[in-house]
């Protein structure tokens, strides 16, 4: 890990945790720009691919490729695909498929993995 992460960063990035529903200043984060790790700096998603999924969690239909490993969690009782960073094996969510066209996938993510960077006008 290349960042100093908040006690609240390591328990979701390392430990697998989730912040709560709703708490993300980025579910309301609607500029042009891209979404980076958190923790080690990667750019994971553009904003082209966000969108409101009434989830209460920043939400994404498609990453950038390459970006992350994924594994079957169950710990909630039933299997749900979980994604981790692939640089640094931070986790950031869970992958469903009832998201929007051209995908079909909703990328869940907790705000506090990512750092927004608002694209800036030349």
């Amino acid at each position: 890990m290349v960042k100093q992460l908040t006690l609240e960063q390591k328990d979701i990035l390392l430990k697998e945790g989730t912040e709560p529903p709703g708490s993300s200043s980025l579910n309301n984060e609607k500029r042009e720009g891209d979404y980076f790790c958190a923790a080690c700096g990667t750019k994971l998603f553009e904003s082209k691919s966000k969108y409101e999924s009434g989830s209460g969690w920043p939400s994404f239909f498609e990453s950038l490729p390459n970006v992350f490993a994924i594994k079957t969690d169950h710990l909630l009782g039933y299997a749900r695909t979980e994604y981790h960073c692939q640089k640094c094996g931070g986790h950031h969510g869970h992958i469903f498929d009832d998201g929007p066209k051209p995908t079909g996938k909703r990328y869940c993510n907790n705000g506090l993995c990512l750092t927004f960077v608002p694209k800036t006008n030349k």
